[in-house]
């Protein structure tokens, strides 16, 4: 399989979010690999929760995105300014967010966090091979690369 990226960049606010998203997944299904409905929308889930925790606790600047289908393997990188590593955690009941890392982790099949020069990466792989025999991942702690 041929490998496909895009790369975007935007202003941490919230309406950027909605905006990567539309973009990431158009781009996606652009690509016209063998990608089911259901990897796709699972990319597009991931996508929307790594970017909305860097807008939501980066503070002001870019937060960038990437992704990239390499062989059988579907990257989602999102790179913020805020050097604060994020940790896996699940809230109480009443608690209205602090759900996205979770999800992330219950959605790829790997996924991480790791520090750059100018902040931090998060970023989680989905697996193109999907199928009811798989084991569903259970989430575990944050994993640092």
């Amino acid at each position: 399989m041929a490998a496909h990226q895009l790369t975007l960049s935007v202003p941490a606010t919230p309406t950027a979010v909605t905006a990567v998203r539309h973009q990431a997944v158009d781009a996606i299904a652009d690509w016209k690999a063998e990608l089911d409905d259901e990897l796709v929308h699972t990319a597009e889930l991931v996508i929307s929760e790594l970017v909305t925790n860097a807008v939501q606790h980066a503070g002001p600047g870019q937060v960038s995105l990437a992704v990239r289908l390499i062989e059988a393997v579907l990257r989602v990188e999102v790179c913020d300014s805020s050097p604060a590593l994020p940790q896996l955690g699940l809230p109480d009941r009443q608690s209205e967010n602090g759900r996205g890392l979770f999800l992330v982790a219950a959605l790829a099949e790997r996924y991480g966090v790791e520090p750059t020069p100018t902040g931090k990466r998060c970023w989680a792989e989905i697996a193109l091979t999907t199928g009811s025999d798989q084991d569903v991942p259970v989430p575990l702690p944050l994993q640092r690369s």
